[in-house]
């Protein structure tokens, strides 16, 4: 009985360790909820559209777009950036705010649509 769990254990683990080898999430490896944590600088500028996002903010930002919009949609959308408290439709706007020219202008991120 005791060998069986060892067993079930270990194909458990290996099976997650695929998984995260093949890096298949919209943010490669790195979950979107995890990768929202990278946007704390930007609690304010996502609540509150007319807050200026702070230089770290727009970094977060830029950093993560630039690995791809699809992954930037995820993360604002993300169960982690609804607990803080960031309103989709706030957290859209911070590309345009923040001036970042090579945003994916027109990228349809969920119901919404990168300004």
């Amino acid at each position: 009985m005791r060998r069986c769990v060892l067993v079930m254990l270990a194909l458990v683990v290996a099976a997650a360790g695929i998984a995260a080898a093949r890096g298949a999430g919209e943010c490669g490896a790195t979950p979107p909820d995890r990768m929202a944590l990278r946007l704390a600088p930007c609690a304010s500028a996502a609540q509150d559209p007319s807050s200026a996002p702070s230089s770290g903010c727009c970094s977060a930002v830029h950093t993560i777009g630039k690995q791809s919009p699809k992954c930037l949609c995820a993360v604002m959308l993300s169960k982690t950036a609804a607990s803080a408290g960031i309103k989709p439709d706030v957290a859209i706007t911070i590309p345009k705010r923040c001036n970042l020219a090579d945003r994916p202008v027109g990228y349809k991120c969920g119901a919404y649509t990168l300004p």
